[in-house]
């Protein structure tokens, strides 16, 4: 029966593989919209140690798992025991989800795709014009990949950068043309004043405890910003999105990332549609575990 849950013989399990685990919101999504759309269908989370990951993934795969989540600090690892990878996953170096199939576990990414989704909710379009990654991290990377399809221009702005150079190295050589480039933190003030960018923050700064801190502190900065994404969403509004707003910008943080990664990952398990008012009932909920957790 629709909105309730149950347990049976038929229960199918899919779950979380990561460490720690203990204050996912992934539960609140997945057992939301199963129980709201009837599947028969529960989600747990899966705390596992450093080393056994190849076990954990050949002992889903024996327990008959539907599928599962990958999260820190396995995403990469995960891959080499895999059967079969999605080729967007293998351009980002990174697993977040598992799907059943013959034979093993196919691997995809769902974050960057659910950031795409996100950006379409929040009407923000990364194809309209040049963005800015702040970071050179794996998030930064992914971002980069997902985006070189789509924007004319990505600059990635790091404060060594070597390592910002080393992604958009990387991430050019699978496009045809070259839209990433790489700049030192330290020499945004080469940004052209005249230009407004979409800026992803994709480091850490503004993440307890450094709640209180932005990347780039300049308020001139965020003058050359139309939108400011923050992927962090815990706070639910740093410092870089202040700083945006009050420089006139529009700011999002990365909650709606996460509630869109977890429903590309739900509809590829079960083969179901979400939209509209089950988007917002899982959201709600999402919303609901974190508050809890706080």
């Amino acid at each position: 029966m629709r909105g309730s849950m149950r347990i049976d013989g038929c229960t199918r399990t899919c779950g979380l593989i990561g460490n720690p685990v203990e204050h996912t919101m992934s539960p609140a999504i997945h057992n939301t919209l199963a129980q709201a759309q009837g599947q028969n269908l529960v989600y747990v989370p899966f705390c596992v140690q450093p080393g056994d990951v190849q076990q954990a993934v050949e002992g889903a795969w024996a327990l008959n798992l539907l599928g599962c989540n990958v999260t820190v600090p396995y995403k990469s690892e995960v891959m080499s025991f895999l059967k079969e990878l999605d080729p967007l996953a293998e351009r980002i170096g990174a697993v977040n989800t598992l799907v059943r199939t013959e034979g093993g576990f196919k691997g995809y990414n769902t974050d960057m795709p659910g950031l795409l989704r996100a950006f379409e909710a929040d009407g923000v379009r990364p194809g309209g014009g040049k963005v800015l990654i702040l970071g050179a991290g794996g998030v930064a990377r992914a971002v980069a990949v997902m985006l070189s399809d789509l924007a004319p221009e990505i600059i990635i702005l790091n404060r060594t950068i070597e390592r910002a150079q080393k992604i958009a190295d990387e991430v050019n050589a699978y496009a045809e043309r070259q839209p990433v480039r790489a700049m030192a933190l330290a020499d945004w003030k080469q940004l052209p004043a005249g230009e407004r960018y979409l800026a992803v923050q994709a480091t850490n700064v503004g993440m307890f405890p450094r709640m209180q801190e932005a990347v780039i502190e300049d308020p001139d900065f965020y003058q050359r910003i139309h939108t400011g994404y923050d992927l962090i969403f815990n706070p639910a509004r740093t410092r870089f999105m202040q700083m945006t707003e009050e420089a006139g910008g529009r700011a999002y943080n990365g909650l709606k990332m996460l509630l869109y990664q977890g429903i590309i990952a739900y509809e590829l398990w079960t083969g179901a549609v979400v939209t509209g008012e089950l988007e917002e009932r899982a959201y709600a909920a999402m919303k609901h575990a974190m508050k809890l957790e706080e």
